[in-house]
């Protein structure tokens, strides 16, 4: 394996400010348990005055739409005075609860950091760089995952007004009291037909770029995701006077399903996860007679998801009988398999190639990222940056200061070849 060069020298100087910036804003957006900044927060608000002065500093026209997402702008108007078609740059400022610093930011500040190091040369793109700062990928507070994406890509779905965090606020009266109008959000939809494409730089969340000694890989899809709320209802009885055979217990029950659900997985070799579980009345002394858990299901393509999936109700039907129980899914979010287009993946390539490495690593991303909505209405393609371990969603997450500076010359020469690309010869 060839060795990447060193970064340049204005990548690494950017590089390590971005660590700065993600320091900076895990500081003040940190509480009890650690970084957490959830959709139309204060922490949110605070995040979006944060980066757009500095989108500001780096010459960018900054402004938030009518969703909460956080945008600026660079060269909008050609020499002839008509707008540009746009290339969209960025990733999320949300994290999950007790985050880490990177997942999401890296991708916003390199987008800002990209501007800084193109320079003047930004005018001569025949499109304009537009740095996008998502407001809600994760899906922390509601439970809907890509929230913020979902309305600049056009998608917004009212039934969402209706979700509820986990103090019964509505996303309709959370949108109030952040200042925004909920009768105006498809005003956060762009024109899909200006728009060049969209770029965004990522920690992997993985470990496949450690473990093969490799800084930057070029992402192929994103996984097909559907996530469910599976309900289990039995019998809450004394735990001392209840036999066994009498006993429908809604918390083992809930347990079988978990197994199903990493058993079924590993054998289809997809990626299922139960994440939460809640169990009712709670007491030492009493049968659980309610459970309720999450499962979250991904695949590479959505038919091999589906058919994972229908193996899985088939198990909980027969967990169900065998003890007695009733096991509802009720599905809370889906999402189709996303793949990069090739044009977009072969100017990542050769932002790669130009760090010094010859031939970068594909990779299919098992994480879920802004992509996918923008992938509803226009090209996409993704730069993975190696994050030791494979560690997020977790304060260790990390990304070094060398692997953020050549994943910055990546991308810029990525921005340029796809410039030269779209004038031709």
């Amino acid at each position: 394996m060839t060795e990447p060069t060193r970064a340049s020298r204005p990548a690494a100087a950017r590089a390590a400010t971005i660590a700065d910036r993600c320091d900076e804003l895990a500081a003040v957006t940190s509480m009890e348990g650690g970084i957490r900044r959830v959709y139309l927060s204060a922490e949110h608000a605070r995040a979006n005055t944060i980066a757009a002065g500095w989108m500001e500093q780096a010459g960018l026209r900054t402004w938030q739409d009518a969703a909460g997402n956080l945008h600026g702008r660079v060269a909008a108007l050609g020499a002839d005075g008509d707008p540009r078609p746009v290339l969209l740059v960025g990733s999320h400022l949300d994290t999950v609860v007790d985050a880490g610093r990177y997942d999401g930011i890296v991708g916003v500040l390199m987008g800002i950091a990209l501007v800084e190091m193109l320079g003047d040369r930004v005018h001569d793109l025949p499109f304009a760089i537009q740095v996008v700062a998502f407001s809600d990928e994760e899906g922390t507070r509601f439970g809907k995952a890509l929230l913020g994406s979902s309305a600049v890509a056009g998608v917004w779905n009212d039934a969402w007004w209706d979700l509820a965090d986990g103090d019964g606020t509505t996303l309709r009266d959370a949108f109030t009291a952040f200042g925004l109008d909920p009768a105006r959000v498809g005003e956060a939809a762009v024109d899909a037909g200006s728009l060049a494409g969209y770029l965004e730089a990522h920690i992997e969340q993985g470990p496949f770029l450690d473990r093969s000694g490799q800084a930057l890989g070029v992402v192929t899809s994103i996984a097909a995701a559907r996530r469910f709320s599976v309900e289990v209802v039995g019998e809450a009885r004394h735990a001392g006077g209840t036999p066994y055979e009498m006993r429908h217990d809604a918390l083992l029950g809930a347990a079988e399903v978990a197994l199903a659900v990493e058993r079924t997985c590993v054998a289809e070799q997809h990626i299922g996860t139960v994440g939460t579980m809640t169990v009712e009345p709670g007491a030492v002394n009493v049968i659980p007679g309610h459970a309720r858990l999450s499962v979250d299901l991904r695949g590479e393509f959505d038919d091999g998801r589906d058919r994972v999936w229908d193996a899985l109700v088939a198990e909980f039907d027969r967990i169900a009988d065998r003890r007695g129980l009733t096991i509802t899914p009720t599905e809370v979010h889906a999402a189709p398999a996303v793949f990069c287009a090739p044009r977009l993946m072969d100017a990542v390539r050769t932002g790669i190639r130009a760090t010094g490495e010859p031939t970068p690593p594909e990779l299919f991303s098992k994480a879920g990222h802004d992509a996918m909505s923008l992938g509803l209405v226009t090209d996409v393609a993704m730069l993975f940056l190696r994050n030791p371990d494979g560690i997020s969603h977790h304060p260790d997450e990390f990304v070094s200061v060398a692997d953020i500076a050549l994943g910055l010359d990546a991308l810029v020469a990525a921005v340029e070849a796809l410039a030269a690309a779209e004038v031709g010869p």
